[in-house]
């Protein structure tokens, strides 16, 4: 496998105390650390190669084109798109969505039509639809979940009528940790001639991806889960749907030709990325990308499901635990309320032992209604965490029940 202790040493960060305490940083779900080698990288860049890109012929300017554009392709092999063209940098998987509702969708949604999204899906995935449905007079339509956290998939052939015109789920849950059968929800739904739309936000660090394998019409994700800098993502979209698309915003560098009375947009993907782009975030995301490559995926996934399964043995061990999402296929997420204990003073009390969880409804209000319950605590555990910290995690708990009695 790996060496656990030089990849903690990859991560300057870890290496802080956090109230006089060795820092324990188990909420990679919201956003996960930065190795020395992204921060290398876009510090490289503002040292030595910073200019604006694409307009310039100056030597700067070409040579921060060329890592930008770099760095696109270094996204296309790592999800396996079929060109770069289907690459489009975002800043983020919120706006990716976004952009996929309003420039793809909105023109072919009527009053009627139905969206169908999923009941474990993260606000960036329900809002920008329910949106663009109320602005159509169309039908936001729900995949139901499971009481262990699975989507309830044998509705699914119903669900897929004639109206529904795009389908959008997440390929893993931030808040249950449940990894869908998104290859069956895509042949299904293209059996129907409807398009797809998968949120990897959360699955992108966790496990291989292959668009092309997968089928999906877009994919999105965000920098800042898979170990980049904040501020940067990804739409991947098949070429045939962007080339069809008209943009999202309109500046500086998505046009050929600009006159009062008409602009030429400009070839793909650049159509899509108006003004000055975060250069640096897409250096920094590449840097990323390659880092994780050359640990290894199969390596990450094959620790991180080792983790998760030690951490949910030991929180089972708990009297009054309770793991939210139990599905079979799951990804490093543990989610858990504390009989008696709101989850806001179980994440206060672990902060004053140095460990960083996250507490709330992580922006899955949804899933938090079909529990009856306002929130959980929750442990997203990645590559750079150990048994050692699930073990003194597991010690913060039983200290919580102490001291709430």
């Amino acid at each position: 496998m790996f060496d656990i202790q030089n990849i903690r040493k990859d991560f300057p960060i870890l290496q802080t105390k956090a109230h006089g305490k060795p820092l324990i940083y188990v909420d990679n779900a919201a956003s996960t650390q930065k190795p020395q080698q992204v921060i290398d990288a876009v510090s490289d860049l503002y040292q030595n190669s910073y200019a604006n890109i694409h307009r310039g012929v100056h030597y700067l300017s070409q040579k921060s084109t060329a890592l930008y554009e770099s760095a696109r392709e270094t996204v296309q092999k790592f999800i396996h798109a079929g060109s770069v063209k289907e690459i489009i940098f975002v800043r983020g998987a919120t706006e990716a969505v976004n952009l996929v509702a309003n420039s793809y969708l909105a023109p072919i949604l009527g009053a009627g039509d139905e969206i169908l999204i999923s009941e474990m899906e993260h606000h960036s995935n329900i809002i920008p639809w329910q949106m663009l449905a109320e602005r159509k007079k169309a039908q936001l339509k729900i995949i139901p979940l499971l009481e262990n956290g699975e989507l309830d998939l044998t509705l699914l052939p119903k669900l897929l009528t004639e109206r529904v015109k795009l389908v959008a789920v997440t390929h893993m849950s931030n808040s249950l940790g449940t990894i869908n059968n998104v290859s069956s929800i895509i042949e299904q739904a293209h059996a129907r001639n409807i398009p797809v739309l998968i949120d990897g936000a959360q699955s992108i660090a966790h496990f291989p991806i292959d668009v092309q394998a997968l089928d999906c019409d877009f994919f999105v994700f965000s920098g800042h889960k898979i170990y980049a800098p904040s501020g940067i993502g990804a739409l991947y979209a098949r070429e045939e749907h962007l080339k069809s698309m008209r943009p999202y915003q309109g500046g500086g560098d998505m046009i050929l030709n600009v006159s009062f009375e008409k602009t030429e947009f400009n070839e793909i993907p650049y159509k899509f990325e108006a003004g000055t782009p975060n250069i640096e975030g897409a250096i920094g995301l590449a840097s990323a990308l390659n880092y994780i490559s050359a640990v290894g995926l199969s390596v990450i996934v094959q620790y991180e499901q080792e983790l998760l399964a030690y951490a949910t043995e030991k929180f089972e061990t708990v009297a009054g635990l309770r793991l939210i999402g139990t599905a079979p296929n799951k990804g490093s997420v543990i989610s858990f309320v504390l009989e008696g204990v709101h989850p806001h003073d179980i994440g206060t009390i672990m902060d004053m032992e140095g460990i960083a969880v996250r507490t709330g409804h992580h922006c899955t209000q949804p899933i938090m209604d079909h529990y009856n319950i306002p929130a959980t605590t929750r442990v997203s555990l990645c590559f750079y965490n150990t048994k050692a910290e699930i073990d003194e995690i597991t010690s913060a708990i039983h200290k919580v029940k102490e001291l709430m009695g």
